[in-house]
């Protein structure tokens, strides 16, 4: 078995930190970072519930393509929250996040759960039998709204200071976790891509009822 130098050590030290460090600074960057990709595509996917009819297939595809960036934001703040509750020093020292964050917190992530188990089951059972479950999905999608928008307001203060430290951190390789977290957000991103392209031959039930049953519900 090979032994490895000094050198090697450290160099191996520094890969592992190109993609697992950056502390609190580097988990605040993600969050930010996955934010703003979370921002464009609720645009999006705003703008699909307005013309439902003519933009089922959008609506859907944004929705399962979110899916990807919900998940990393989860994780991220998650993260946070239990390194600080578990009494890191470095998180610690950063502090707990804002009180509305925290008092909002659960019913981002209640609602968030809901809605898009609640879109799946529908997506999978087809609009001729969609049961009390489209019901289930405007009620949480609109509480998920609230709460997610009370969210990311919250955050848009920060937001730009903490683009501006990643971007100035992009090109450093040691102890900053750049290129975890971007391998973390591109993931994402492609994740969901990918699992809208796989499942795009179940929404043939409700494009062919033009979103009717979603957006009336009967």
């Amino acid at each position: 078995m090979p032994v490895r130098t000094p050198r090697a050590r450290v160099r191996g030290r520094a890969r592992a930190a190109a993609l697992t460090g950056g502390g609190p600074e580097g988990n605040e960057q993600l969050t930010a970072a996955t934010g703003v990709v979370l921002i464009v595509l609720l645009a999006v996917l705003g703008l699909t519930i307005l013309r439902i009819h003519q933009l089922i297939s959008v609506h859907l595809f944004v929705g399962l393509l979110l899916l990807g960036p919900v998940a990393v934001k989860m994780g991220s703040t998650g993260y946070r929250f239990v390194r600080y509750y578990t009494r890191d020093p470095a998180y610690r020292r950063k502090g707990p996040p804002e009180m509305l964050m925290r008092l909002i917190a659960p019913g981002v992530v209640v609602f968030t759960v809901l809605v898009f188990v609640s879109g799946i089951v529908l997506l999978f059972a087809g609009a001729a039998h969609r049961g009390p479950w489209v019901s289930i999905h405007k009620a949480s999608f609109i509480l998920w709204l609230l709460f997610t928008g009370l969210h990311v307001l919250g955050h848009v203060p920060g937001l730009g200071g903490s683009l501006r430290a990643a971007r100035r951190r992009a090109g450093e390789l040691g102890g900053n976790g750049g290129a975890g977290r971007a391998i973390a957000l591109a993931g994402a991103i492609v994740g969901g891509l990918v699992l809208a392209i796989v499942l795009i031959p179940q929404f043939g039930s409700w494009t062919a009822h033009g979103g009717a049953f979603l957006h009336h519900g009967h």
